[in-house]
């Protein structure tokens, strides 16, 4: 009878922590507007290497003031193939930002690359964005 108590426990603790993981995960469309780019120059507050997705958190200079924005990168896995490690963007590193606004006007963005002053280029392991990036370059050649 312990047994299947334990049991019963443990399965319930499971599907509770994957609902709250599956609810937490969305889709680029649901949160992202295709049709709404941005270019944002700034520098890096803070990189969180966790899962379903990486945040960049950046300082962007508008109008005279400056805007805390957050950028959607891919998940720690994807990132990892593409180079990246937890310490790839510091504090304080400027950037160039290509991504989609957020739906509902926040200073929130998801991308696929970011670029450095001096030129380089990295993926944010982001495939929706990926694809998305992909399709208006060849659209614009």
């Amino acid at each position: 009878m312990q047994k299947k108590k334990l049991v019963a426990a443990a399965l319930g603790a499971v599907l509770a922590v994957s609902g709250v993981v599956a609810s937490a995960h969305h889709s680029f469309a649901t949160e992202f507007d295709r049709n709404r780019p941005v270019r944002l120059e700034g520098t890096v507050v803070m990189f969180e290497w966790v899962n379903p997705h990486s945040w960049i958190h950046i300082d962007v200079e508008r109008n005279g003031r400056t805007e805390r924005w957050r950028i959607e990168g891919g998940a720690p896995s994807a990132l990892l193939r593409r180079g990246w490690n937890r310490n790839s963007l510091p504090a304080g590193t400027r950037i160039i930002v290509d991504a989609f606004q957020a739906r509902d006007g926040d200073t929130r963005a998801s991308a696929a690359e970011i670029r450095f002053p001096n030129g380089r280029e990295l993926s944010l392991g982001n495939p929706t964005t990926e694809a998305v990036a992909a399709a208006r370059r060849r659209a614009s050649e």
